[in-house]
């Protein structure tokens, strides 16, 4: 029975899954997490609610997995310019300023969406905090490899907090969208110094 399911579950190619990924976060921006419906989705796509249900369990893990899809380039962990502060400028310059305003918006709606409902948080957490959070581990321990940072240094553990709420912060404190000479500025005067990693004087 396990085979059969996961074969009806492979069947979607790569190309048409893309595709379902946009139209999601197309509706998500129109109408929001909590008027969006399978049926929508369904129709938006030409698709079965039957094979959507079949692929992706319910809304919540299609959202979580749409998200993850439309972020920018490899993974973090891929990400591997030599030092700590390239690795974090390189994650950053993937995605451009209309992007991460597009971003922030959408993100700002999720994070409202996910107070009413457990099943989107854990969605989250499963296709997108825990994975990102494993892969920042991975390149703060090849700083520390390297001796830029130090293994045993407190704020290793709050670097996703950190990267999240610079991002987050921008609208509410300085009415404005998060962009990339803002969060490099960020990541220079605050994510870097926290870690005690090396930052340019000049």
């Amino acid at each position: 029975m396990t085979e059969v399911a996961t074969a009806r579950r492979s069947r979607i190619t790569p190309e048409r899954e893309a595709e379902l990924y946009a139209a999601v976060l197309e509706l998500l921006r129109e109408v929001g997490y909590d008027a969006l419906t399978m049926d929508a989705v369904a129709a938006r796509t030409r698709s079965s609610k039957a094979t959507l249900y079949r692929q992706w369990g319910g809304k919540a893990e299609l959202v979580a997995k749409a998200v993850r899809h439309n972020k920018p380039g490899a993974s973090a962990a891929a990400v591997n310019t030599g030092s700590l502060r390239g690795d974090f400028h390189a994650l950053t310059m993937r995605s451009d300023d209309c992007e991460m305003e597009q971003n922030s918006a959408l993100m700002r709606g999720l994070a409202m969406a996910m107070h009413g409902s457990p099943d989107l948080l854990k969605a989250f957490r499963e296709h997108l905090v825990e994975p990102e959070m494993a892969e920042f581990q991975t390149m703060l321990r090849r700083a520390i490899d390297r001796g830029e940072i130090r293994g045993d240094n407190p704020a290793i553990e709050y670097i996703v907090h950190m990267m999240i709420g610079g991002f987050a912060a921008r609208t509410m404190i300085d009415e404005q969208p998060p962009t990339q000479a803002f969060l490099l500025s960020y990541i220079d005067a605050v994510v870097l110094p926290a870690l005690g990693a090396p930052v340019p004087t000049t």
